[in-house]
């Protein structure tokens, strides 16, 4: 029924709408906003601001503290982590019960349209294991009397997983679960499920090719070498990805997984579950729209953040989309968020039904000289280069470099940093490959290819970086493991020069 019901998303938006405006109405934030009851939509698009979480982040500091009924009813123990990819200040994401039910809610939908889209239920045969985050959360010293804990969103979930999905499907199990130690817990999952029936995997790719490796080496001892992980779980079905483009991961994952894995691609984010496959790849994604969220979107040609809270009226609900267009998303939530933008671009593949694509993040992209390059442009084009090439992705970031002028006018190029993975067949050079990766960009974005052959923009230099340089930026960070990933492009140089820092560090 549920899957029935989804093929209309607009009759169930209004519902989750009028459902979150009662609760949000509770809430001594939104009241003063104007929040009622029974406000209708055309009044609560008027009145209420579009919001980043710096608006909202003095009141979540009360709620941290036990203060109740502020942007949400009630109090509020429990808090996510997260920083997202944009280097920026550290995010405590209310996690409210009406928000584990979104999870398990959206958990749960996104297997049945997997089952659906495939024609089977095999995936409930055997055991389900998913990479993500400790389980083990931490006290928030600053909340103190109150007591209220930060964590992992994918360690908050494995903690509130429904009963019979803990007895009956959950890997690795409570203790290796709360692991943050990740060499190590990638060493204890491999003992532990080497010889388990699983029939579902799930986590962010660059770590499933470590545990592949890990799972392969500890078969092949004093045996034939195991050529994927299909030969060592026979009823592994469906790898579960999302969270980071798996393009230029695919062709390895591929040959590691197994010939006949099914990928299902899902998008999460820290303020809630979005969308997920249940169709073939290419129709997108679709839209989670009755699981307790409201959706707005921004046309990317609106967007300006710092005018964010006078472009309240330019967010448009999902009857008002169109196929093609870039929006940025604008999320109503039961942690007691509303009209926040979380800064996720996506692109409406169809709207009947609601289906899109992720394409990248509102502050990572390339437009230090106007050329507009998406976080997914950026993605497409490396894959593109490497795949010709026989070359595999480790990790890789793109910033701009600024050049004199004698007219004083602003051009650069963008500088690439890339760790490839060693043994390829055609060794690469940086040349080479600023040759390839500058004539894919002109193919895939007309603003840059108007820039370069305008002479606003240079022809960008390519670093090949040595093995270790992206891995001890982000243990730097405190972003090694988990969910956590490199950020793709920015157009500035923060994380550009970090890296330049690693990269001295890895040579002394």
């Amino acid at each position: 029924m549920r899957l029935k019901r989804q093929r209309d998303p607009v009759p169930r938006q209004h519902a989750v709408f009028k459902h979150l405006i009662s609760k949000l109405s509770q809430g001594s934030f939104w009241k003063a906003h104007g929040v009622a009851p029974a406000m209708a939509y055309r009044d609560f698009r008027r009145k209420v601001p579009l919001s980043t979480y710096e608006d909202l982040a003095a009141h979540i500091e009360l709620m941290k503290k036990g203060e109740p009924d502020v942007l949400w009813p009630g109090r509020c123990q429990i808090y996510s982590v997260s920083s997202g990819t944009t280097a920026g200040r550290t995010k405590y994401i209310p996690v409210t019960e009406p928000m584990l039910d979104h999870f398990r809610q959206c958990g749960l939908d996104s297997l049945l349209w997997y089952t659906s889209r495939v024609g089977h239920a095999g995936i409930f045969r055997g055991r389900h294991l998913f990479l993500g985050g400790s389980t083990t959360l931490a006290p928030i010293p600053e909340s103190e009397p109150f007591e209220a804990y930060a964590g992992d969103l994918s360690g908050i979930a494995a903690l509130n997983l429904p009963r019979w999905v803990e007895n009956y499907y959950y890997e690795p199990g409570p203790e290796i679960a709360q692991m943050s130690d990740w060499p190590a817990k990638i060493a204890a999952i491999t003992e532990r499920t080497a010889h388990v029936d699983i029939s579902l995997l799930a986590g962010i790719p660059s770590w499933i090719l470590i545990l592949a490796e890990s799972l392969r080496a500890s078969m092949t001892r004093g045996k034939a070498r195991v050529e994927h992980l299909q030969a060592i779980w026979p009823n592994f079905e469906c790898f579960v990805h999302g969270g980071v483009p798996i393009t230029p991961f695919y062709d390895e994952l591929r040959s590691l997984l197994g010939p006949t894995v099914n990928f299902h691609e899902v998008y999460p984010a820290s303020e809630g579950f979005i969308a997920a496959q249940d169709a073939d790849s290419t129709a997108g994604l679709r839209l989670m729209a009755d699981a307790g969220i409201f959706y707005e979107f921004l046309p990317m040609s609106e967007f300006e953040e710092s005018r964010l809270p006078i472009l309240g009226e330019k967010a448009l609900p999902i009857e008002g989309v169109k196929d093609g267009v870039d929006y940025a998303v604008v999320m109503t939530t039961p942690a007691g968020f509303a009209r926040y933008v979380i800064g996720d671009v996506i692109r409406f593949m169809s709207t009947k039904p609601a289906r899109l694509a992720y394409v990248g993040r509102t502050r990572l992209q390339l437009s230090a000289f106007g050329e507009h390059v998406i976080e997914k442009q950026v993605t497409d084009a490396l894959f593109a280069v490497c795949r010709r090439n026989g070359w595999t992705i480790v990790n890789f970031h793109v910033a701009p470099i600024f050049l004199s002028s004698i007219t004083n006018k602003l051009r650069g190029r963008h500088e690439w940093w890339v760790e490839l993975k060693p043994g390829t067949l055609t060794t690469p050079t940086g040349p080479i490959m600023a040759v390839e990766l500058d004539a894919e960009l002109k193919r895939l974005n007309e603003d840059y290819e108007a820039k370069r052959n305008g002479g606003a923009l240079d022809a960008p230099f390519v670093r090949l970086v040595m093995p270790g340089v992206f891995e001890q930026w982000m243990r730097h960070h405190g972003k090694w493991g988990g969910q956590n990933k490199v950020p793709r492009c920015r157009s500035d140089r923060v994380i550009a020069d970090e890296l330049g820092q690693a990269l001295q560090f890895a040579k002394d």
